[in-house]
Formats: C-alpha cells, structure tokens, sequence
C-alpha cells in the first residue's frame, strides 16, 4: 500500500484569489494523507468546501492566537481518533490516528512560531513530548520555521534584513537550530536526508515570496517521522512550477510512504 503524503503552508487562506490555484494543484496532486498550515478563514464552509473539491476527509484545529491547521484523508483511509492543540502554541497543531495495512498511523500538522526561537523551541519540546515515537508510528509535517542542523546558514542569513535575521538567532547570535534538534532528540526522523530528491528549499516561492525569507532559498518546512515510518518513505520531493510558483510563498513538500 503506497500512501503520497503532501505538506502545505498555503499562506492565509489562499487569500487575493489564490486558494483556486491551491486547489488546483492538490487535484492534480491527489494526495492520500494531507496537512495544511494558514488556514484563516477555513473554520466552517470553506474548509468543508475545499475537503469536497478534493474528494476528502478533514480534521481543522483552531489557533487561539494565529491560524489554523489541519489534516484531511482521502477514501479508503479514514480518521479514528483525533485531537488538536489551540492555545499552547502560537498557531496550532492538528493530529488523526489512521489505520494502514502497516499498522495505527498517528498524522500531525502543525506550524510552529515564525517570531522568537526561544518560543519556537518550546512549541518543539512540547509537540515532540506529546506525539514522541516511543508511543507508536507517527508522522509529524509542516511549517516548523526552523533551520536544520548540520547545515551551513551563514550565506543565506546575511542576506536576510536585520529583524528577519533574528528570527533564526539564538541569545548568542549563533544559528538557532533548536526547534529541529529536539525532534531529533525525542527519536523523530528528518526524511528529507535519505529520500530527499532535488532541492529541499520550501521558500520562497518565485512570485509568493517576501523579505523575511533569503533568496539564497531555505528550508523551513519539514517531515519528521518515527524510524519505522521514515524507513518506508521515498521520493520525497518539493513540488515546483506552475500554480506553486504563486499560490503560497512555500513551496508544497511530498512524499510515499510504502504502508
């Protein structure tokens, strides 16, 4: 059973007519398992409007203080269990429980403090506490708002304005890469290192981006899953071209996982 997996901030809402292009690519994408971050305004009928285009399930969560996140399923997959965090973080985080040929799947969307790392990493700890692999297979997307270890981000954060260059600093003006490395250290797997193919930047978009991203390019939004799940998966991929170019100022991030 091959389940294609797809993560998208499509940037408040799709809105200025944009969320016609959003989807419009997720048709032709036809993701099984999809997670969406920014969805202001989707609480009602636009989210049901938007599951029925695409021919799926969804689960919204709520933000208190930002927007919006969910999951949706497609037919013959289906939601079991489901839960959603509003107030702990600065967005929100939604996650569905669904069975595979592979056993009890836990799928998390989430979207993670853009302003402070300090808050960031919290939101990190908590979330990597909350859905930690110890408890089962799970598969936690989106927009993380972090940079990765292990890679070099000198040439890219100089080319950021100042109050954008903050966002990825530590106290100690050293890169901040927290957020991911305590996802790591709670057993999460990146999947991007070993089924990555192409370019991993997620931002910006050629005609969605804005000054708070570099135009060197970075990678901000992620797959993160529980060894037995990021065993399975592969061709994981940043959908490029056409409607993604100007639907979100991030770029969709796809995968298979083999279930």
């Amino acid at each position: 059973m091959t389940v294609r997996f797809l993560t998208w901030n499509i940037r408040t809402g799709g809105s200025g007519g944009r969320l016609d292009a959003a989807v419009t690519l997720l048709r032709r994408e036809q993701p099984d398992l999809l997670a969406l971050q920014e969805l202001r305004g989707f609480p009602g009928r636009r989210m049901a409007q938007v599951a029925g285009a695409l021919g799926m399930t969804p689960f919204l969560a709520r933000s208190v203080f930002g927007q919006s996140v969910a999951v949706l399923v497609r037919p013959p997959l289906r939601i079991v269990g489901w839960s959603g965090v509003r107030w702990r973080l600065h967005h929100a985080a939604a996650a569905v429980r669904v069975p595979t040929t592979a056993g009890q799947l836990t799928v998390v969307s989430t979207h993670l403090n853009a302003l402070s790392p300090y808050r960031r990493l919290r939101e990190a700890r908590f979330l990597a506490a909350r859905h930690r692999p110890a408890k089962g297979p799970v598969l936690l997307a989106g927009d993380l708002n972090s940079l990765d270890p292990g890679t070099d981000h000198t040439a890219r954060l100089a080319a950021l304005g100042g109050p954008y260059r903050r966002r990825h600093l530590a106290a100690d003006g050293t890169v901040d890469t927290r957020a991911i490395a305590a996802f790591t250290a709670a057993g999460f797997v990146d999947v991007w290192p070993a089924a990555g193919t192409g370019d991993s930047h997620t931002v910006p978009t050629t005609r969605g981006g804005g000054p708070e991203f570099s135009p060197a390019g970075m990678r901000l939004d992620y797959l993160l899953a529980s060894p037995p799940v990021a065993a399975r998966a592969s061709r994981a991929r940043v959908v490029r071209g056409a409607e993604a170019e100007y639907a979100s100022d991030h770029y969709p991030l796809a995968v298979e996982l083999d279930l």
